[in-house]
């Protein structure tokens, strides 16, 4: 039986249509019904009618992935395990959260999976966790991390569960680690990548000019699955589809949403006035900020990821960025204006 962590979020619940699809028994983990539902909805829509009963075959467990009690019984049986649960934050405040979400929660499916004699885990981790390349422009899977680079609360909680999953292979695991880019998947448009969707539909005239990978939910779903069910083990592999600038990016999500393009271009000082504003509504008056020192050095910063070493390991053809935007913007438009 594989079991699934974070299996209401964009990657968990498309990886539960590709298993259910390749007809394997799923143990799945839940947060709230609400979560849930919601990941009904959207395991519905890749299935007729009459195959919709299938969301129900899944083995749901409602649990996160600090209870230990409850989480040990999940893993009765289990001989794979996807670990795509998160906690995605970049305030700097949630930083607590962040670690006992992603690297104690982390620490919790390695040991699990050493005490239960797992056959293989894949973890999804992230770009965000990849320093830079001191021999290339480009970022391989050969870039180390750097802890002197002022970086984000959510990279730096990441890679701490990176570490925990690599000491997990030290102890006699094994595991593929994958960093996606960012990706872009229907079904989720309150948060994350999909969030770019809505707000380039209510309206979004600036970009800054900052370049970063992206790649298809389909892609990575499907390069996931074959790693997992194939001889690979103890690596990381960057899943990136193409290297664009968030003009080129937000541009073609303007274009599939049939929206006007964002064709003004704010500057890092107007970024961090917007900053200080946030920052002093947070202090006096404990107003949501999100604007955060990390996030201007992301908006600002050029990076570009290589994905040679997964499209020669699988001979893999990623999906056009393009492509995918259009598709999710299809799904969006559907259930934003009902057509």
């Amino acid at each position: 039986m594989i079991l699934v962590t974070g299996a209401t979020g964009l990657v968990g619940t498309h990886l539960l249509v590709r298993l259910i699809q390749e007809k394997q028994q799923v143990r799945a983990l839940y947060r709230t019904e609400a979560k849930k539902e919601h990941a009904k909805k959207v395991f519905s829509s890749y299935f007729t009618s009459e195959e919709k009963h299938l969301f129900d075959t899944i083995e749901w467990v409602n649990t996160d992935i600090n209870n230990i009690p409850v989480l040990t019984q999940a893993f009765e049986g289990i001989t794979h395990v996807y670990h795509c649960a998160a906690k995605i934050s970049f305030n700097p405040s949630h930083y607590k959260k962040l670690r006992k979400a992603n690297i104690h929660g982390t620490a919790n499916i390695v040991n699990l999976c050493l005490l239960k004699k797992v056959t293989k885990l894949c973890y999804v981790s992230s770009i965000a966790t990849l320093g830079e390349n001191l021999s290339s422009s480009h970022i391989d899977e050969k870039a180390e991390w750097n802890p002197e680079t002022p970086n984000s609360v959510y990279s730096i909680t990441k890679y701490g569960a990176e570490m925990e999953v690599w000491r997990g292979i030290h102890e006699g695991l094994t595991a593929v680690i994958v960093n996606p880019g960012i990706i872009i998947g229907p079904g989720f448009f309150d948060n994350g990548s999909g969030y770019l969707f809505k707000r380039i539909y209510k309206g979004m005239k600036y970009y800054t000019t900052g370049t970063t990978g992206y790649v298809a939910i389909r892609d990575v779903i499907d390069i996931m699955y074959k790693l997992t069910t194939g001889s690979y083990s103890n690596q990381r592999y960057i899943l990136v589809g193409e290297n664009l600038s968030y003009k080129s990016a937000f541009g073609m999500i303007a274009q599939a949403l049939n929206k006007p393009l964002p064709k003004k271009r704010i500057s890092p000082f107007l970024m961090k006035i917007a900053y200080y504003v946030q920052h002093i509504g947070y202090i006096l008056f404990r107003t949501n900020r999100s604007i955060f020192r990390s996030s201007i050095r992301s908006a600002f910063s050029t990076k570009y990821y290589e994905n040679d070493k997964i499209k020669k390991e699988l001979i893999y053809s990623f999906t056009p960025i393009e492509k995918s935007i259009k598709e999710t913007a299809t799904v969006f438009l559907k259930e934003e204006e009902g057509y």
